[in-house]
């Protein structure tokens, strides 16, 4: 074991005073299912005192910062060996990446090489964000029995959900995906290269045709992953790596962390519901957070979640949310509340600024601005730029009296109607203050054909709109490139050329379905 490396030590240095020391040996070769080598660091605290170990696996944990700080070096010091390792054909391990498809397999592997490590203890524990939470899912499928806790941040564990759940294909996920989730060694100055080069060229790839010629300019090349999933739109193709059921039924001691303009704040809610159904040992925290931003925003509340689980703590809640629109936390017995009761709002009621219906122009689609993004635009923004385009169809009601409290799943039922063969629709909730400064809350996508009653999803929110702030609904055709633009020709995404606008209307009758505490 060596003594980590100066610009490590030096960042480590920035935090609180911890009980131990931290050294590492890196790039340790753990045989895989199929004998490959997945490298492997190990952080260790600077004790003889026999420590628990928390597994951490992904494709890109072992690229450097800020995996190496946040999991390897804050964990391992407070008591813990931390075992960071690369999944099969990613990182310098050897063998072929396919992702999510080999973690059941490469987990299982990894346990049986941890049990032969003469300072593996028997407590293991797992803990990491977004595809570590898959992995950890996967080590459930055939649960090891030293398993004591997991800690589940920013998950997804259902592919075909992320990418395809609103029949839109999640083309901003994937693109950045296709950054870190492929085949080799992805470090630090990769991902942070990548980004750029994604940042600059984003808009030329994602509005040229065919999406599959143009597409590689944006990250570097082909990813033969990313074409996969985008040409794969039926459920059936996904089914053997769906871990959702396996992950809602887990029964080891669960904390679960997500953020309300996460990528995938359902599929994380769906696994609480589930093991709380179940009655099984879980927490769940929800924050004003993306995908990437809640180390940098809110670490302290974070850790303190995840180190009360991997010490074996009781957690300090079950529920802890921040609601937006008065910036403040609470404890809730479970989620939603039990005082949550459904409130219709009908469109009608409304002022509809602009009518009841929109020209969507795919050659022009409506962008994708705030929430569920990994952008600069991401999470809550002032929408004035959308708010300004002539395809967004604005719904808003009168100054509040009173506060209006929203606690839990929030959805719209739409009639509507399209001129095309396939449209989508998408429909946001706002809160607009006395100024007229208008902020998301939650939104959502569906796909349509023809006329028909359309839900669409629009998530969960905790969120006060306050005395003198006023109600909004967004009505449009899309969200480009967080999802893919409708071309109006219901012809497969990937090869696609021909673009046709759409007259897209909605009908009075319409409501937003809410559900307030």
């Amino acid at each position: 074991m060596r003594r980590l490396p100066l610009s490590l030590r030096l960042l480590a240095r920035r935090g609180p005073k911890a009980p131990y020391a931290v050294r590492r040996e890196t790039a340790l070769p753990v045989p895989a299912a199929d004998g490959s080598p997945l490298l492997t660091d190990h952080y260790a605290p600077a004790t003889g005192e026999p420590c628990p170990t928390v597994l951490i696996r992904a494709p890109y944990v072992r690229g450097g910062f800020p995996w190496n700080l946040f999991f390897g070096v804050r964990v391992a010091e407070q008591g813990f060996h931390v075992v960071l390792q690369s999944s099969r054909g990613t990182g310098g391990s050897g063998g072929t990446f396919h992702a999510w498809s080999n973690e059941v397999a490469d987990g299982r592997a990894t346990v049986e090489w941890l049990r032969k490590q003469d300072w593996f203890t028997g407590d293991l524990f797992t803990l990491g964000a977004s595809y570590m939470a898959f992995t950890q899912a996967a080590l459930a499928v055939d649960p090891p029995p030293e398993w004591r806790g997991a800690v589940m941040q920013v998950g997804h564990t259902d592919p075909y959900d992320f990418f395809w759940s609103t029949g839109a294909f999640g083309l901003e996920r994937a693109l950045v995906g296709g950054l870190a989730l492929r085949q080799g060694r992805v470090t630090s100055w990769d991902m942070l290269r990548g980004a750029l080069r994604l940042k600059f060229r984003l808009r030329k790839a994602t509005h040229g045709v065919p999406l599959l010629d143009v597409y590689p300019s944006a990250i570097g090349g082909r990813r033969p992953a990313l074409e996969e999933w985008l040409t794969h739109p039926e459920p059936e193709f996904w089914r053997e790596i769906d871990l959702a059921a396996v992950a809602g039924a887990m029964e080891v001691p669960t904390s679960l962390l997500t953020g309300w303009w996460d990528l995938s704040p359902g599929q994380v809610i769906e696994q609480y519901t589930r093991m709380r159904a179940a009655g099984r040992d879980v927490d769940l925290l929800i924050g004003p957070w993306t995908h990437t931003n809640y180390l940098e925003r809110d670490w302290p509340e974070a850790f303190a979640q995840a180190l009360r689980r991997l010490r074996g703590e009781p957690p300090a809640y079950r529920v802890r949310v921040h609601v937006g629109g008065i910036g403040e936390w609470r404890d809730l017995p479970e989620w939603p509340p039990p005082e949550a009761h459904p409130l219709t709002l009908p469109l009608d009621r409304l002022r509809a600024e602009r009518g009841w219906s929109f020209r969507y122009d795919p050659a022009d689609p409506t962008p994708s601005i705030g929430g569920a993004l990994q952008s600069p635009t991401q999470g809550q923004v002032d929408n004035a730029p959308l708010e300004r385009r002539a395809d967004v169809l604005l719904f808003t009601g009168e100054p509040l009296e009173t506060p209006l409290t929203l606690m839990g799943p929030v959805r719209a039922e739409l009639d509507a109607s399209t001129t095309a063969a396939s449209g989508d629709l998408f429909v946001r909730l706002c809160d607009v203050d006395p100024s007229g400064l208008s902020l998301n809350v939650c939104d959502g996508l569906t796909r349509m054909t023809a006329d028909g009653h359309v839900t669409v999803d629009l998530g969960h929110t905790a969120h006060v709109f306050r005395p003198g702030h006023r109600v909004r609904i967004q009505v449009s055709g899309g969200a480009h490139p967080r999802f893919l633009r409708n071309y109006g020709t219901g012809e497969p995404p990937g090869w696609a050329t021909r673009l046709v606008p759409a007259e897209t209307s909605i009908k009075p009758g319409s409501t937003l379905e809410l559900t307030t505490a």
